[in-house]
């Protein structure tokens, strides 16, 4: 039985219209128009450190395409074999490039190939350039076909705005105090930071508490693994 990549769920968090641009403004501009397109142009590569924004901006594109009704394949080194394109699809998304293993690197470069016989847009993202990928040559080469685009981190001021507008979207007062706290003691990854005000926000309401530097320790130091606190 083939297995295929469950669609994704768009949720209005998701979308371009949420997005801080920082300096990233020229991939954004790019992937707001490919989502436009209802045939598929030359294949784009998003590239950047941890943190850049790469698979925020995937989902926003496959948010903006599934919401128009399209459907959207995504595939990323988490993904079991095997990798199969449905033709119905507008958009394949791999993500996470760097990351995947001999099997799947001949997976992704099939689907890169049967994407474009078929007019499948192909949208892939990584950590790094495509000249230097540890891939095998043939998809190596095919990932910088198109338009590539390297990813720059949000300033910090760009940072604190991107996570007071996600607080204000929840409802969710996000003190300076706290915000401080999350910028000098915590991962400067905006993928990490969102994850972390999900979950606060959860913490928050469970407990019926405001969101404070206290209740914010509380809740990670509850997370901590059993190990970790053992070692200290």
């Amino acid at each position: 039985m083939k297995q295929l990549p469950l669609p994704i769920s768009p949720a209005p968090a998701d979308g371009f219209d949420n997005l801080v641009v920082g300096r990233n403004a020229a991939a954004v501009q790019h992937l707001r128009e490919l989502g436009l397109n209802r045939v598929a142009v030359a294949p784009v590569y998003l590239w950047g450190a941890v943190g850049t924004g790469k698979t925020r901006l995937l989902r926003a594109l496959a948010s903006q395409q599934q919401l128009e009704g399209a459907r959207v394949g995504w595939f990323d080194a988490a993904t079991p074999l095997p990798w199969v394109l449905d033709e119905a699809w507008r958009l394949v998304l791999v993500d996470d490039c760097e990351a995947l293993d001999p099997e799947q690197q001949q997976a992704a470069f099939a689907l890169f190939v049967e994407a474009g016989a078929h007019g499948v847009q192909w949208v892939g993202a990584g950590r790094w350039p495509p000249v230097d990928l540890k891939l095998r040559d043939d998809l190596r080469t095919r990932l910088g076909w198109g338009h590539v685009f390297a990813l720059q981190a949000l300033a910090e001021a760009e940072t604190r705005a991107a996570l007071r507008r996600d607080a204000d979207r929840r409802g969710m007062f996000l003190s300076d105090e706290v915000m401080d706290y999350l910028l000098t003691h915590l991962q400067r990854d905006m993928g990490y930071l969102m994850d972390l005000l999900t979950r606060l926000d959860g913490y928050a309401l469970a407990h019926q508490r405001l969101v404070t530097v206290p209740l914010l320790k509380r809740m990670l130091a509850e997370e901590r693994p059993p190990a970790l606190e053992a070692a200290e």
